[in-house]
């Protein structure tokens, strides 16, 4: 697991390798990853966007921007924490996943990023 405090934003990334399949004559090399963000400030804020860059060892670079995550827009109380599941696709069995989340501050209206830490995918079975 990895984990990042920005501004009293605690972001943590638990990743699982999901297994292979064939699509278009292509492999692919599944992953899921699962986010816990806690409020650790003394402030409500809301998640309203997000922005990810997923890198795979063939050095493609994607960069998937959008509203929320999977479909919500959560808001968090101080002490409060919100978890969600997703996955990608890659097409090398190493790759890495890293970006931001756009905040709001409801105490100072400020619109704010927290960093999404670095986190590797990797199938069990590449590893030496």
């Amino acid at each position: 697991m990895v984990q990042q405090v920005t501004q009293g934003i605690k972001v943590s990334v638990e990743t699982s390798y999901e297994g292979t399949f064939y699509k278009n004559y292509k492999m692919y090399y599944a992953y899921g990853y699962t986010v816990t963000i806690e409020n650790q400030s003394k402030d409500a804020v809301q998640l309203t966007a997000r922005h990810w860059n997923i890198k795979d060892a063939l050095n493609d670079l994607e960069v998937v921007e959008g509203e929320g995550v999977i479909g919500k827009k959560p808001v968090l109380q101080s002490g409060a924490k919100h978890s969600y599941s997703s996955g990608c696709l890659l097409l090398s069995p190493f790759g890495a996943m890293d970006g931001y989340y756009e905040m709001i501050n409801f105490t100072t209206t400020r619109k704010f990023r927290v960093v999404i830490p670095s986190f590797k995918l990797s199938a069990p079975f590449a590893i030496n």
